[in-house]
C-alpha cells in the first residue's frame, strides 16, 4: 500500500510541477502524454496488437512452427490441432506459419506506402496552402481528381495497368492514399500561413523552403501522423483486396488476402483457410484504428 501511495504521489507531482529546463519540460510532456494514452484501454490494446504484429514479423523464423513454403499433400486440409495450430491448406502447408510470415508482407506494404505517402502529401499540401494562387488551384484540382474515385477502385485500376506484384501494389495504393493527406496539410498550412512567427520570418528574408520546412511542417506533423496511422488500416484492407484478386503478392509468397482467396473454394469443408487470415486482417486493421484514435487524443491540441 505504501508503494502505491508513493506512485500516486509521484504521478500527481509530475502532472502539477512546473519544469523550467527544456529537457525536463520535454520529459514531463512525454510522461503526461503516455499517462493519457495508457489510460485509454482501447488505444493501449491497439498498441499491443501492433507491437505483437511487429515482433511476429521480425521473429518469424523463430515464431513459425513450420516452413511456410513446405508442401505435404498427405497433410492437406488438416483441421487445427496441436501439431498445426491453425490447420493446413490444400497443399499441406501450415496455416499458422504462413500467417506469421504473411505479417512481414503486410508490414512491408504498410510501411512502404506510408513512407511514400507522407512526404508527397506534406510537399503538395504545404505548397498549395502556403503559396496559394494558381499553385493551390492546380494542385488541389489534381487532388480532387484522385479523390473523385473510390480508393479501392482506383487501386485496382493502377494495379491492373502496372501488373501484379508487391512493388506495383505499393505504387497503386500510394497513388490512392496521398490526396487526403495533402488536403489535411493544406488546411493546417492555411491556419498557420498568416501567423506572427511566419510573417516575422518572411520579413527577415527567410526563403519559402525554410519557412515550409522550419515552421509549417513541424506544426502539421501531429495531424499528419494521426492521419497516416489511421490510413494504415485502409492500406492493409486495400492490400488484402488486391491480394485476394491476385494483383498483390504472388504465390508462393504468404499474404493474408491471397491466403483468404485460396481458401474460398474450400470454405465449407476447411473454414480455417479463409477465417484465420480474415480474422487477422480484421484485428490488425482495428488495432491501427484504435491506435490512431489514441494518438489523436494526445497529439491533437483540439482534443486536449
Amino acid at each position: 500500500m505504501t508503494m502505491i501511495h508513493k506512485n500516486e504521489g509521484l504521478r500527481a507531482w509530475l502532472l502539477s510541477e512546473d519544469f523550467t529546463s527544456p529537457r525536463q519540460a520535454r520529459a514531463h510532456k512525454a510522461y503526461v502524454a503516455w499517462l493519457r494514452f495508457s489510460s485509454n484501454p482501447l488505444a493501449f490494446g491497439g498498441l499491443l496488437v501492433v507491437v505483437l504484429l511487429v515482433l511476429a514479423a521480425l521473429l518469424a523464423p523463430w515464431v513459425a512452427t513450420h516452413d511456410p513454403l513446405a508442401q505435404d499433400f498427405a497433410l492437406a486440409l488438416q483441421p487445427p490441432s496441436a501439431e498445426h495450430w491453425f490447420g493446413t491448406d490444400e497443399l499441406g502447408r501450415d496455416v499458422f506459419s504462413r500467417l506469421v510470415y504473411g505479417a512481414r508482407t503486410t508490414l512491408y506494404i504498410t510501411i512502404l506506402v506510408t513512407v511514400i505517402v507522407g512526404p508527397i502529401g506534406f510537399v503538395i499540401g504545404a505548397a498549395a496552402g502556403y503559396l496559394g494562387g494558381w499553385v493551390d488551384t492546380v494542385l488541389m484540382r489534381v487532388t480532387d481528381i484522385f479523390l473523385a474515385f473510390p480508393s479501392l477502385v482506383l487501386a485496382l485500376a493502377f494495379s491492373a495497368a502496372l501488373g501484379a506484384g508487391i512493388e506495383n501494389a505499393v505504387i497503386a495504393i500510394a497513388l490512392t492514399i496521398w490526396p487526403p493527406v495533402a488536403r489535411l496539410v493544406r488546411a493546417e498550412t492555411l491556419t498557420f500561413r498568416k501567423a506572427d512567427f511566419v510573417v516575422a520570418a518572411e520579413l527577415q528574408g527567410a526563403s519559402t523552403q525554410r519557412i515550409l520546412f522550419r515552421y509549417i511542417v513541424p506544426l502539421c506533423a501531429p495531424s499528419v501522423i494521426i492521419r497516416l496511422t489511421l490510413n494504415m488500416a485502409s492500406i492493409i484492407l486495400t492490400a488484402a483486396g488486391l491480394g485476394f484478386l491476385g494483383l498483390g503478392a504472388q504465390p508462393p509468397l504468404p499474404e493474408w488476402g491471397a491466403m483468404a482467396a485460396q481458401g474460398r473454394q474450400y470454405l465449407l469443408d476447411a473454414w480455417w483457410l479463409t477465417a484465420v487470415p480474415g480474422l487477422a486482417i480484421l484485428v490488425v486493421s482495428l488495432a491501427f484504428n484504435l491506435l490512431g484514435d489514441g494518438l489523436r487524443d494526445i497529439l491533437d491540441p483540439k482534443h486536449a
